[in-house]
């Protein structure tokens, strides 16, 4: 292999930051497994994300110095991974490094055998030791001479480590069913854990943990426990009206730093803004608040216009740093305001004080000095759209700013998280923009990150980055069956089916389960299963739900059969644990109470309108609502398609494998729409 530094024809922005770093850093690849033996080195493996603040300080302490990477090359071989490029190397060691005793997070620091096999890691290391940790260079001696003295304990671990990591992560189970109890006693204990002030979790840092937030949901709509819907409602209010929404260009930043969601950290992740606008879909349908459509409307406008790439598709996040006034890279420096600065910007407008009580802005500022926006406490009588003029001149004056870093990458199961969020609130708020941006990001992964029928995980400026994983193609099922569900287009439908059947080619296990990785994936020690959440449903939870979701728009059995059976094989295989798989309990959950509902008519209609409205209170997760003035557009294998009511409008539902007659009236339909699950 050529020396040097090998990051500069990376695919991946994370790992062309890296591309000037004095360590010689390889991608990961059979071929840098192999230097690795040939040279006796063990490895350096180092795993971030290009939004990561803490990755960036790491870099410059330590990579970017010329002495700590001359320990680095000296003593082993240095492979660098974007954990968004590479999820299933992310999962792999971040298992590990957990098992190790170790908390987990990024920088992940690994060091490993030339097969792959971690025996010591960590997160981040200071340059020199502080805080009860080491200093990176001290490490790196220490390990490499725990390699050269004690090599045969270290491989005795890294083997059993290997045993820990093959059971755990790709071991097999019978299948078994979930207690129809499990998702309301997995509700009921979460909600124990809900901050009653402020919503979330109690305590600092504050994640939205929109897998968890879900399950509140879940069990509280439509008409299950109260105090799961209030504890779902009082968290998504605080995420649109703290610091870690943008006020001033829209989206959701990662997670807050303290207990009340003030100062977040900064960096803004696809995902995120796409499990936020379907939160807000179901908190607008079931109340009708201004705030949860408005910051929806924002939410796709701050997509459209910051994350969208040349030909449609979704960048994958907005870094967290960008340079101050002085030039240097700071943490929030984009979006954090003095008074003097509002001020200005201000100047000419009414009101000036009021919003500056609205929105916390004080000469001392409520962070460090400065002040970043949020209505947390001064908002007062204000509607969400007061002071719209006041925050169209902070954003044009925020223009001028040096903007943080984009990582322009497009991940195929990021992309269709979003293009399912942007299909629903198209859907439900009756925005064209949001269904063609939805549009567009379909077409953008269907038409350049397909290769002979087969989905790749990565694109950036043409090229591809490796096969899909089973994530990957759950979430392009998912938005494929979602997107049909909004617009009626049959070809949604018919990619979805072929995305299903490449799904079992790749990564089915022969048994109805499925892997992570591509069954030709030639670089990994082991094939995980990709069963945990994370900040996002995992791999399992969302081949379950794209399968299940897919029967539901379709009417194809086969499909709710795959993902029955694969969700009782994954069942199998985690056991009783069920509320730490908060994506699989909502697969299941869909698998047993989905329903499909349509509503025939024209907008016209008399009453058209009323029975619209009674289906949009009625939010149900489980059921997919379609609106159609000719049954013919629905496919012959979907159940509804057999329906031709005698006259518009009106509404039928199926459930339970069984279709309602049609209903006429909304006090007949809200009757038929309150038989579902019922408080517990």
């Amino acid at each position: 292999m050529t020396e040097g530094n090998q990051l500069g024809a990376a695919i991946s922005p994370y790992l062309l930051q890296h591309r000037d770093n004095p360590v010689h850093w390889r991608e990961w690849s059979a071929e840098a497994l192999a230097e690795a033996a040939r040279e006796d080195k063990p490895i350096l493996l180092s795993i971030g994300y290009a939004a990561c603040h803490w990755c960036h300080v790491m870099a410059h302490e330590s990579f970017e110095n010329e002495a700590v990477a001359a320990v680095m090359n000296r003593l082993f071989v240095n492979i660098k991974v974007d954990r968004e490029e590479r999820p299933d190397i992310d999962h792999l060691y971040m298992t590990a490094l957990q098992a190790m005793g170790e908390q987990g997070g990024w920088p992940m620091t690994l060091f490993l055998t030339p097969t792959g096999e971690p025996f010591y890691g960590g997160t981040y290391y200071p340059p020199q030791a502080a805080h009860g940790r080491p200093g990176f260079g001290q490490l790196l001696e220490a390990v490499r001479n725990a390699w050269d003295t004690k090599r045969d304990s270290l491989l005795r671990s890294a083997s059993q480590m290997r045993a820990h990591l093959q059971t755990h992560l790709s071991g097999t189970a019978a299948p078994i069913d979930l207690p129809e109890s499990a998702l309301a006693e997995a509700a009921e204990r979460l909600s124990g854990l809900i901050d009653k002030e402020w919503g979330g979790m109690r305590g600092a840092p504050k994640f939205p943990n929109a897998p968890y937030l879900e399950l509140l949901a879940r069990s509280g709509f439509p008409n299950g426990p109260a105090a799961h819907r209030e504890a779902f409602l009082l968290t998504l209010r605080s995420l649109c009206e703290g610091g870690i929404y943008d006020h001033v260009g829209g989206g959701l930043h990662r997670y807050a730093t303290d207990a009340r969601w003030l100062v977040p950290h900064f960096e803004k992740m696809l995902p995120d803004q796409a499990q936020f606008l379907r939160h807000l879909v179901w908190g607008w349908r079931a109340t009708g608040e201004p705030l949860f459509r408005q910051r929806a409307e924002e939410t796709v406008a701050f997509l459209r216009r910051e994350m969208q790439v040349e030909g449609g598709g979704l960048a994958a996040s907005l870094d967290a740093d960008s340079a101050d006034e002085t030039g240097r890279m700071v943490e929030g420096a984009f979006y954090r305001w003095r008074e003097a600065e509002v001020d200005a910007a201000l100047q000419g407008l009414p009101d000036i004080e009021g919003f500056k009580r609205a929105y916390s802005v004080t000469p001392p500022g409520n962070w460090d000095g400065w002040t970043v926006l949020d209505r947390l406490g001064g908002s007062g009588d204000a509607a969400p759209a007061a002071f719209g003029e006041a925050r169209i001149r902070l954003f044009q004056a925020r223009q001028a700013r040096p903007r943080p870093g984009r990582d322009d990458k497009i991940l195929a199961d990021w992309n269709g998280l979003a293009i399912r969020a942007l299909a629903e609130a198209g859907a439900a708020f009756h925005l064209p923009d949001a269904l063609g941006l939805a549009r567009e990001a379909f077409d953008f992964v269907i038409a350049r990150m397909m290769r002979a029928d087969r989905l790749h995980h990565a694109t950036r400026a043409g090229r591809l980055s490796g096969p899909a994983l089973a994530s990957d193609y759950g979430a392009m099922i998912a938005a494929a069956a979602a997107l049909f569900v909004a617009t009626l287009d049959a070809r949604f439908l018919e990619t979805g089916n072929a995305l299903a059947e490449a799904l079992e080619r790749w990564h089915g296990d022969g048994e109805g389960g499925h892997f992570m990785t591509a069954s030709d994936a030639g670089d990994m020690p082991l094939r995980p299963r990709g069963d945990p959440d994370d900040a996002v449903p995992g791999a399992t939870a969302l081949v379950v739900e794209g399968l299940a979701l897919l029967a539901q728009a379709g009417g194809e059995a086969r499909f709710g059969e795959r993902a029955e059976r694969a969700a009782r094989l994954a069942q199998g295989r985690i056991g009783p644990s069920g509320m730490a798989y908060p994506g699989l309990l909502a697969g299941f959950d869909r698998l047993a109470r989905g329903s499909e509902l349509a509503l025939f008519g024209f907008r016209s209609n008399p009453g058209f309108e009323a029975m619209e409205d009674t289906v949009r209170r009625a939010v149900d997760l489980n059921r997919i609502d379609l609106v159609l003035n000719d049954p013919a557009r629905l496919p012959e294998t979907l159940a509804l398609s057999a329906f031709a009511p005698e006259r518009y409008p009106a509404v039928t539902l199926c459930r339970n494998r069984t279709c309602h007659p049609p209903v006429f009236e909304t006090q007949a339909l809200a009757a038929l729409l309150g038989e579902g699950r019922s408080a517990s």
